[in-house]
């Protein structure tokens, strides 16, 4: 970010000064949301969005309303990008109140005395555990015995790459490149201090180190730097109808009354309540047994897998209409009726992602494993965001992908996907059991998944970056076969209503069919087809930016978990892909 025109970096702070510098209160007070089934699951009472207020907001006495996030400087080094010289925040010229830092001495040779202003160096270290500190500049640079000096060093650009940057001491004239700073135990006999910016008080007894890679130099801007831990749900009936939706905003309050006749006495009581029993035409106690029903059903969501209730709505033959979920169920293109067992058009839905904890340098896909906290404590909320957009579902034939994946080519085929993924797991959390394997029905449907967004992003006008996958991927006989490919963003751009038209028998057979022929060929075939380009930690086998990665905002798995060839069959003709028998169809357009 930029203040007074100067480049400052910082990072957000934790939950507790969202309470203190922006509570929900004043312009901020509708910024509550609730997704009853993720509440339950989290143990939480409400989630709330990101405190942004509008332009020139004001209180009701007129004031400016200044309620905003805290950002805490980091890192803590900044360098002259006239001199280069290399120093801590405090060691720069400062303006009181201003957050930037400038170099005096350059300012002083600048005509006008423009302020040079010192820029964040972008070199930081991390741990797994997900600390997060200053790079180790006087570690690196190794100054002689007896040298005093620990403030000040200077980081010189001599030539291309890291190889071309010289850092180096004034006071005793050491000096060091930053060539191979990035190494996986580049800063081995270091170990993590547990250090949290974003957080008031620091850890103790962080077991990373260099020595094992656990501790490492990463890059300020680099996207494993901050690997947000998500939970999402969407809203789905009975939680999206009308008169629940407005009992759930009463619903701590009534839940504390443990009697129907009480609960009674307080909705006759409410004036809020009573303008709605007014609307609704109702008495209140028929409104009291609605909240009882509620709250039965809240006691039977199954919080160890949400997306099982979502599944089973999609997967119903009854259509839904209710507030913010609306579901039309329509006929599977003649084309693919024997791979495809239902496709519904889902006309509007609403989505609430919640940020729970974060990672660094390994992502979350994986299980729990490591997290870090966004609070010292737990409060009854947690960060989210809430997407309206629209999207179409295909559930493929149960019984096909279950006698398809019994194939013993096929087992072969994502076999060393699996044991990568093995490995990698007992060599991060020995202690822990697997999450899932990488079975041929993951990465098959995930591979779908992706050709799908490819493909929809030319065909309903969206970017691919709007474009969201949702795995609904489950093993055994009765296990889920389903994705939902829906809009991913929060504003307008999510209703244009191009994308749920795509489930059309007409529109959607032409679509998969544009989607398997783009995964047919691939640029860099044979290498690819033959799994020689993905990297051994994507745990994918036929999968390159050529043919289906897509942008990390619209993968649930970081594009992980992915082969083509169990989509259209490997490159020799020895292993059938899933929809081998739709592709002699689309034979008379190439």
């Amino acid at each position: 970010m930029r203040a007074d025109g100067a480049p400052v970096s910082g990072v957000s702070t934790g939950l507790e000064e969202w309470d203190k510098s922006a509570p929900l209160s004043g312009n901020l007070k509708y910024q509550k949301i609730i997704e009853r089934r993720l509440c339950k699951k989290l143990g939480k009472k409400y989630f709330r969005l990101p405190p942004v207020l509008e332009k020139d907001a004001t209180r009701p006495d007129g004031t400016p309303d200044l309620s905003s996030l805290v950002l805490r400087r980091f890192p803590e080094w900044l360098q002259c990008p006239s001199c280069e010289m290399l120093r801590p925040a405090g060691r720069w010229g400062q303006d009181p109140g201003k957050a930037y830092r400038f170099c005096p001495k350059c300012s002083n040779d600048r005509p006008g005395g423009a302020k040079v202003f010192a820029i964040p160096v972008r070199f930081a270290a991390a741990c797994t555990a997900g600390h997060l500190d200053d790079f180790p500049w006087n570690w690196w640079v190794g100054h002689k015995e007896g040298c005093a000096n620990r403030n000040e060093l200077k980081l010189s650009s001599v030539g291309p790459g890291l190889a071309g940057l010289l850092l180096s001491c004034p006071t005793c004239n050491q000096s060091r490149s930053m060539d191979g700073a990035f190494g996986e135990k580049a800063l081995k006999e270091l170990s993590c201090k547990g250090s949290r910016p974003w957080l008031r008080t620091n850890s103790n007894g962080c077991g990373c180190n260099g020595n094992v890679g656990t501790f490492r130099a990463v890059q300020r801007g680099a996207s494993n730097l901050y690997y947000p831990v998500m939970e999402s749900a969407l809203d789905i009936p009975p939680w999206t109808r009308s008169l629940e939706r407005i009992i759930g905003d009463f619903w701590d309050v009534l839940l504390d009354i443990t009697s129907l006749e009480g609960r009674i006495r307080y909705i006759e009581s409410s004036e809020q309540l009573s303008r709605i029993l007014a609307r609704e035409r109702i008495p209140p106690r028929e409104l009291a047994e609605r909240f009882e029903k509620m709250v039965n059903d809240a006691d039977e969501i199954d919080t160890s897998n949400l997306r099982l209730d979502e599944y089973k709505v999609l997967t119903n033959t009854v259509d839904e209409d209710e507030g913010e979920f609306e579901i039309h169920r329509e006929a599977v293109p003649p084309s693919l009726v024997s791979r495809v067992s239902c496709v519904v058009r889902v006309a509007r839905l609403r989505e609430v992602r919640v940020v729970r904890a974060f990672t660094r340098i390994n992502p979350p896909f994986d299980g729990e494993g490591e997290v870090a906290p966004i609070s010292e404590s737990a409060l009854d909320w947690l960060p989210a965001i809430e997407v309206r957009g629209e999207g179409v579902f295909i559930q493929l034939d149960q019984n096909e992908v279950l006698q398809w994946e019994q194939r013993e080519d096929v087992k072969q085929r994502v076999h060393p996907a699996k044991e990568s993924w093995i490995r990698d797991w007992s060599r991060r959390y020995p202690d822990k059991p697997i999450p899932y394997e990488a079975s041929p029905r993951l990465l098959m449907i995930h591979a779908f998944a992706h050709a799908l967004i490819r493909q929809l992003t030319l065909e309903c006008g969206y970017s691919t970056a709007s474009l969201r996958e949702r795995l609904y991927v489950s093993e055994g006989v009765d296990g889920m076969t389903g994705v939902l490919i829906y809009t991913a963003t929060s504003d307008s751009d999510g209703t244009l209503g191009g994308l749920q038209r795509r489930a059309l028998p007409h529109l959607l057979g032409p679509t998969i069919e544009g989607a398997l022929r783009s995964v047919q060929w691939c640029s860099s075939d044979p290498l690819c087809i033959e799994g020689e380009m993905a990297a051994p930690e994507t745990h994918s086998i036929a999968a390159c930016h050529s043919c289906l990665l897509v942008p990390e905002t619209s993968c649930e798995l970081h594009n992980r978990f992915l082969d083509r060839a169990l989509l259209i069959g490997s490159g020799d003709g020895a292993m059938p892909g899933y929809f081998h028998t739709c592709l002699a169809r689309t034979d008379r357009w190439q």
